[in-house]
């Protein structure tokens, strides 16, 4: 970092509340002041102009400014499809308490007391146990980019290293409630509260053990339908980065579903809220009693409404149309990603734990026990008759 220059101060406008940082004798207005989005829109503008400095001094660089340098790579690394992915999200909540208590310690300077600190600041918030370890499992990676880019020296992320996890149990952090099935009665309650296309993609998890983000990125491209078994192969998929294939296969129940999606453009989604939309007004035309005034018949809709459905759902467009459905149907919130559980029990019980890592698509066996609820009637079976 160069020392000719102070690194531009985030500051509060007074006249209009909003957040504002001074670069090269510019004012850049962030939003309403001590947001995280203002917050956000800050730490992109001064990594710009960090890395616009070039002569980055390992011996004076701060915390602070390694983690600007490190988003800025982030941006650039956490990319999918042409999009960030949300890791980059997540990284920027994991700097923040580092940064807010350790941000102007120098990062050759920095300990693994000091990431306990940070840790004991993430506990306090009341964040679970398993989320603080990944938090801080990021923080630790920025120092290891660190030592490849050679800003620090390799002692440097040594000692962070020797930091261990937070043990089950053994800690203060609060604990997160394991992610169960779904009883098969609240999932029923939904379905008069949501679209064809929400309970379709229900049906389709159920029965296939797809990721939320699986089944709503279906398209007719991706679909082998030649055999008895038709097989889907997302676009992208969660483990792709690791280079490892994702094939799913689909049965007569799923098929009976889906056919009624498919569409003549292969390219297009076969679960979109567009064709939801115009299913509901298509709906409520036909059940309209009264006829039409003369105002409403001159009615026209907006070329370009500000709000209209996209083509495809989003994991949490789909998540969010669930949780509303629990509302108005009286039962507790789910999500989707616990329909994924509900496929691992079903298949597990059914045809063991190796059939359940296969058609879910899991490295190991242990994956699956996560996602597969223990089969107890069995043991009780067993031991009624040796115990």
């Amino acid at each position: 970092m160069p020392t000719t220059k102070r690194k531009p101060s985030y500051l509060l406008h007074k006249p209009t509340g909003q957040a504002r940082v001074r670069i090269d004798g510019k004012d850049h207005y962030l939003g309403e002041y001590g947001t995280p989005e203002s917050r956000d829109r800050y730490d992109d503008l001064v990594a710009e102009w960090f890395a616009r400095q070039g002569d980055v001094d390992g011996f004076t660089l701060t915390v602070e400014e390694l983690a600007l340098l490190y988003l800025q790579h982030a941006d650039r690394y956490y990319v999918k499809d042409g999009k960030p992915t949300c890791e980059v999200a997540n990284i920027r909540i994991a700097f923040r308490p580092l940064i807010r208590l350790h941000g102007r310690c120098r990062a050759r300077d920095f300990s693994p007391r000091k990431l306990k600190d940070v840790r004991q600041a993430m506990i306090d918030a009341g964040c679970v146990r398993t989320s603080i370890n990944r938090q801080i499992g990021r923080i630790r990676r920025m120092f290891r980019w660190a030592v490849e880019s050679e800003y620090i020296s390799v002692a440097v992320y040594s000692t962070l290293a020797t930091v261990a996890g937070l043990r089950a149990g053994r800690s203060e952090a609060v604990e997160s409630d394991p992610v169960k099935p779904v009883p098969s009665a609240f999932v029923d309650a939904v379905q008069p509260h949501v679209t064809r296309q929400i309970w379709d993609m229900i049906q389709v998890q159920q029965l296939t053990g797809m990721r939320p983000g699986e089944v709503t990125a279906m398209r007719g491209c991706d679909l082998n339908t030649s055999g008895a078994v038709w097989e889907f192969v997302p676009k992208s998929h969660k483990t792709e980065h690791h280079g490892k294939d994702r094939v799913i296969f689909i049965g007569p129940k799923a098929q009976t579903v889906l056919r009624a999606f498919l569409k003549t453009d292969l390219q297009a989604f076969l679960f979109s809220p567009t064709d939801a939309r115009r299913e509901f007004d298509e709906q409520r035309k036909a059940n309209r009693t009264t006829p039409m005034t003369p105002s409403q018949r001159a009615r026209k809709r907006k070329s370009k409404p500000k709000k209209q459905p996209g083509e495809r759902y989003t994991t949490a467009s789909y998540g969010y149309a669930i949780r509303k459905a629990c509302k108005r149907a009286g039962v507790p919130a789910w999500s989707p990603n616990q329909l994924r559980h509900n496929a691992a029990t079903e298949l597990r019980r059914g045809f063991g734990i190796e059939a359940a890592r296969t058609v879910l698509g899991h490295s190991s066996a242990v994956t699956s026990e996560i996602y597969a609820e223990k089969d107890f009637d069995a043991a009780r079976s067993i031991m009624a008759k040796v115990g």
